[in-house]
């Protein structure tokens, strides 16, 4: 049994003050944005307000990809951002799921470029885990919903 503080890892470290942890989780939320949120943004129908951004390479985009999301793999940013995106509109760039960053190299691109981005996270492994449809080069696919990652019936709560 964990008796003291000092001896609890989760406590080893005290938590932030309320203060600055509301300013901290704030600023995440700045960052940030999640499968579930973006895909209920893209259903809502109507202009979403943001454009989603593949940044992952030709032969992964054509293993599957967000319906309507913009081509753009983060090496060629520098060259085509201007071409492909419009400064006014914000970003939100994806790559394969939390086990890489290239969505991470990407938004962090297009911000030095003067472009208002997020990172979305999961990637593209939540968005078909949590059974959002995507496109293939064969046409629509679908997952069923992996339950360790999104509910099965209804929505998550959160």
């Amino acid at each position: 049994m964990i008796s003291t503080a000092s001896e609890n890892p989760v406590l080893r470290v005290a938590p932030a003050a309320p203060a600055e942890a509301a300013a901290y989780f704030r600023a995440s939320l700045a960052f940030h944005a999640d499968v579930s949120d973006v895909a209920a943004a893209l259903a809502a129908g109507g202009d979403p307000g943001f454009v989603v951004v593949d940044t992952r390479s030709t032969a992964s985009w054509d293993q599957g990809h967000i319906p309507g999301a913009v081509h753009l793999p983060t090496a060629l940013i520098p060259e085509q951002a201007e071409r492909l995106l419009d400064k006014s509109v914000p970003v939100v760039t994806y790559c394969w799921g939390p086990g890489c960053n290239g969505a991470t190299r990407a938004a962090l691109a297009l911000a030095e470029l003067g472009y208002r981005v997020k990172e979305m996270l999961g990637g593209f492994e939540y968005w078909a885990r949590e059974g959002f449809a995507y496109e293939t080069w064969q046409g629509p696919a679908r997952r069923d919903a992996d339950p360790l990652t999104a509910p099965v019936d209804g929505d998550c709560g959160c």
